[in-house]
């Protein structure tokens, strides 16, 4: 059962008070989103925290974007927000979410494909393989691979490129494939500024790489 009105609105208010300095951070409006995405994902206490938490994330990410038009890589992040809070919430209003981030991802694509080592592919291939497909979504595997292997040739050693794409072979049965990149995932470089995204996706590679019976 989701917690009452009441009681959400008050997971909320605890959630932005103990984030307050995050949100109202002068810096880099990317650097907080990014922050503020793997608090949301990775350290949310239950699902109806973590949908409060992406709420807010989509709200701030579509006010960076208005402030800044301009900027692709505010658009991946206003997709990524909004491609999350899909899967957190789910039914309709979450097949109009990804519908949505879906629209942001093909414009990056078509315009500036390499913005953050073509992130904008690694998203929209997710979303093509989780989505349903027709005629309740617009989900097609094939397509899915297209988009994830062509983020592989942006960023071929990245941890979310090969996670992303050794999960979506797990899920095609295709196991040694699948493996071979989880492994790769597992031996990502780590990134600087994104240690708590770092930390939380590879305990998804371990998890996913422990399913497939390779540890």
């Amino acid at each position: 059962m989701r917690a009452s009105i009441k009681n959400r609105i008050m997971t909320a208010c605890c959630l932005l008070i103990g984030s307050s300095s995050v949100w109202a951070s002068s810096a880099d409006p990317l650097t907080t989103i990014q922050k503020k995405w793997a608090e949301c994902q990775y350290q949310s206490k239950d699902e109806d925290q973590q949908i409060y938490c992406l709420e807010n994330l989509v709200k701030l990410s579509e006010s960076s974007l208005q402030n800044a038009p301009e900027r692709n890589d505010l658009k991946i992040w206003l997709a990524i927000s909004k491609s999350s809070l899909a899967g957190a919430d789910g039914g309709l209003g979450g097949l109009s979410l990804a519908k949505e981030a879906k629209a942001l991802l093909e414009d990056v694509v078509k315009t500036a494909p390499e913005t953050l080592d073509g992130s904008a592919y690694v998203t929209l291939g997710t979303l093509y393989y989780k989505v349903p497909g027709w005629p309740v979504g617009f989900g097609d595997d094939d397509k899915a691979e297209e988009l994830l292997k062509k983020a592989l040739k942006y960023n071929p050693d990245g941890i979310d490129p090969n996670y992303f794409y050794g999960d979506f072979l797990a899920e095609d049965g295709r196991k040694a494939e699948a493996i071979e990149y989880l492994k790769r995932a597992a031996a990502a470089p780590p990134r600087e500024t994104r240690p708590l995204a770092d930390q939380g996706r590879m305990a998804e590679v371990q998890r996913r790489l422990k399913e497939l019976g390779a540890q």
